[in-house]
């Protein structure tokens, strides 16, 4: 379960790289009940997602040529710089050099072995997301790679991640959890499907999946998968919004 407590490797952020900020702002706002909030002129189009005030989420404009609209999940580390060198060690690639971010933070941007992109933020002035788990707010992180193997002990190394063989009745899946006696659950990794391309995907919280799909192809976004239940953990959908970037919307129990 996520929370806001943002221990080593746990996730503290998240972000949308986006053609468009205000008309993706036009989709998740009505769709999730986020406001857009500008980070500033000095910022290049960056802006907060919030929701009744706290921060959910961010989004900016595609820096880099040819990248396809995206979010990107951002896990805490101590070190960026140390961390970018962890994933060159282990084999993967550093897209985006350790930097500072005025003095909210710092960040870089990765590539894993297998091809699905990641980031990670050194807290400064900002921690991390202000909300959690809630309607409206990201609940789960799933990656989707060919073969776990090539994944598991690249976390492990860079994150330190546990990672442990779990199963949805037929289903493999790993669930990852964050280092040390008080952690946390943060995601899991899947098998991906043929033609498909690795990826982080983002589940966000809603009170009603069903009607968050009708509100999602409302919008203008498409469904990618129709929502299905998970046993003892709710009811999801992946879908995408009008600018191909992928999400989940989950109802979960309890």
């Amino acid at each position: 379960m996520l929370t806001t407590r943002y221990v080593p490797g746990a996730p503290n952020w998240i972000d949308l790289g986006t053609p468009d900020v205000e008309a993706a702002a036009a989709f998740y706002g009505p769709l999730l009940g986020w406001s857009l909030r500008s980070a500033g002129p000095q910022a290049g189009g960056y802006g907060f997602f919030e929701l009744d005030g706290k921060v959910v989420a961010a989004v900016g404009p595609l820096t880099q040529e040819g990248a396809a609209s995206a979010w990107t999940p951002y896990f805490r580390t101590a070190d960026a710089d140390a961390t970018a060198k962890a994933v060159e060690q282990a084999g993967g690639t550093v897209r985006v050099a350790p930097d500072d971010v005025f003095d909210k933070g710092r960040m870089a941007g990765f590539t894993d072995p297998a091809g699905a992109e990641f980031a990670v933020w050194q807290p400064g002035a900002i921690t991390g997301l202000d909300l959690v788990t809630e309607n409206g707010s990201l609940a789960w992180l799933e990656l989707y790679v060919p073969q776990n193997d090539v994944v598991r002990s690249f976390y492990q190394t860079v994150l330190g991640w546990k990672i442990q063989d779990i199963s949805f009745g037929d289903m493999p899946y790993l669930l990852l959890s964050t280092p040390g006696d008080d952690s946390q659950d943060l995601g899991g990794v899947m098998g991906l499907q043929e033609g498909d391309r690795p990826h982080w995907l983002s589940y966000f919280e809603v009170a009603d999946c069903d009607a968050a799909v009708d509100r999602v192809r409302e919008l203008g976004g498409d469904i990618v998968a129709p929502a299905a239940d998970i046993e003892g953990v709710g009811r999801f959908a992946v879908a995408a919004d009008p600018f191909g970037a992928r999400f989940a919307v989950i109802a979960s129990v309890g």
